[in-house]
């Protein structure tokens, strides 16, 4: 005999929780079931344990300015206790999120669920079966693994926060967030880091400028940058890998790492028999408001392949409460989402890069590089770099960029005024607040070069 819901949520990530609470608010009865940890990706093995190990990394730039401030510092740093104190912190979220669920009266279980039918679940280890008007898919992503000889020697984002020591030394695959941060925090752990990566820059899809100031970063900090080749196999070599790369060169490391995407977690639930369509990328296909191809059944987050981003999950299953059972529905903008890439240097962004915006018209360009106060005192050359692409003539800011200590905080709030429409003048209007290096933000005076036609004016 089936159990009757009017919600059945399948994973508790940070879409799934966020919607199976709105909805118990609301009145509905809400059952979550997850296979593995409540919290997701972002809080067990990903966002939250990634910038606690970025915090840790980051030390060793701050003792090694220490001497220019006055200080004096003799540290030793030790990989078990930041992973014991890590594992703490995560439970401790992880309890949180149980709370804040079963508060309104959800009912968290741990099990697989597979759709058995177009309103039906049922659970893989008890065995029992559920049956609810609506049910929301939010079982997220998973890292891509090359399918190359000896792939199973690597490790992935998951297992690196569980290692028991430090390599010696970490080869690194891949360009983007997962492989720039991770290769930060090896660095500034003092593991020999090197990153290889197919294309001729990291962080793909960002500003021109942000790039190439990323990878400048990551070579001054000892981090090797191989590009346009890729891992053709690995193998076992004494206590190290041996890593043959497309380019027919091997050399051996402590570890490899493989950061080189995610895909959609959508195998083994059961879609097919509920009717659910795939993209040709393999997500979860759904319209604005979340809804797929079975109209009760609805999906958000990674699983959608639409931003795999933590806020927009929250924000999607937030839309989806709203929509399903609040009678008001509610589309989630995905046009100006900002994003962080917490490697170092960081590096923030939000709206269109100079490229993009080249092809909306006339456009200006405003942009500044200058080393920042904390570096003024020693003998460090990083430089941050702070660009607003604005329409022609003091018009709408299309897109702000930033390199360089705290961007993404100056980002989240300039993502306020860009997203009320804000042009070059209303940033004029805000007071400078100095010093501060978001104040170059407000201070820029003329353009540093401009695009008119399509062509660029300097």
């Amino acid at each position: 005999m089936s159990e009757a819901f009017d919600l059945i949520v399948i994973g508790a990530g940070s879409g799934g929780v966020r919607a199976a609470r709105l909805a118990a608010t609301y009145g509905a009865r809400v059952a979550i079931v997850e296979e593995y940890r409540v919290g997701g990706t972002c809080v067990i093995r990903g966002c939250v344990p990634k910038k606690l190990f970025v915090y840790a990394s980051r030390f060793s730039d701050m003792f090694e300015s220490a001497g220019s401030f006055g200080w004096t510092v003799d540290a030793k740093f030790d990989w078990p206790t930041l992973v014991a104190n890590k594992d703490k912190e995560i439970a401790r979220l992880e309890a949180a999120y149980v709370a804040a669920l079963e508060k309104p009266g959800v009912g968290v279980i741990r099990d697989r669920a597979i759709l058995t039918g177009r309103n039906r679940v049922e659970l893989v280890k008890s065995g029992r079966v559920l049956e609810a008007k609506t049910i929301l898919l939010a079982t997220g992503g998973h890292p891509y693994i090359p399918d190359v000889p000896g792939k199973e020697l690597g490790i992935t984002s998951n297992e690196a926060f569980h290692l028991e020591k430090l390599p010696h030394s970490i080869l690194i695959e891949g360009g983007g967030y997962v492989a720039v941060e991770f290769a930060t925090v090896f660095a500034g752990l003092g593991v020999d880091t090197t990153i290889v990566y197919r294309g001729d820059c990291v962080l793909r899809g960002f500003d021109a400028d942000l790039r190439q100031g990323v990878s400048v970063g990551l070579q001054e900090r000892g981090i090797r940058l191989i590009y346009e080749t890729n891992v053709r196999g690995l193998r076992k070599s004494g206590d190290d890998i041996v890593v043959s790369f497309g380019d027919e060169v091997d050399a051996p490391f402590g570890a490899v790492m493989f950061a080189t995407g995610r895909n959609a977690n959508v195998s083994g639930y059961g879609l097919d028999v509920a009717g659910v369509e795939l993209t040709s990328g393999g997500h979860i296909a759904v319209d604005e408001y979340s809804r797929t191809s079975n109209p009760s059944i609805y999906a958000v987050g990674d699983v959608t392949g639409r931003s795999q981003l933590t806020p927009v999950a929250i924000r999607e299953g937030a839309a989806f409460a709203e929509t399903a059972f609040n009678n008001n529905p509610v589309a989630v903008d995905h046009s100006m989402i900002g994003t962080a890439v917490f490697s170092e240097p960081e590096v923030a962004s939000i709206g269109l890069t100079e490229a993009e915006a080249t092809t909306h018209g006339d456009i200006d360009v405003y942009l500044t590089r200058f080393r920042p106060m904390i570096n003024t005192l020693s003998t460090k050359s990083e430089r941050m770099m702070l660009k607003l692409v604005t329409l022609a003539n003091g018009g709408r800011v299309l897109g702000c960029h930033i390199l360089g200590p705290s961007a993404a905080e100056m980002i989240q709030l300039v993502a306020i005024p860009i997203g009320m429409g804000a042009t070059k003048a209303d940033f004029d209007r805000a007071m400078a607040m100095h010093p501060t290096a978001g104040e170059e933000l407000v201070t820029f005076r003329a353009p540093t070069y401009t695009y008119r036609s399509g062509r660029k004016q300097i």
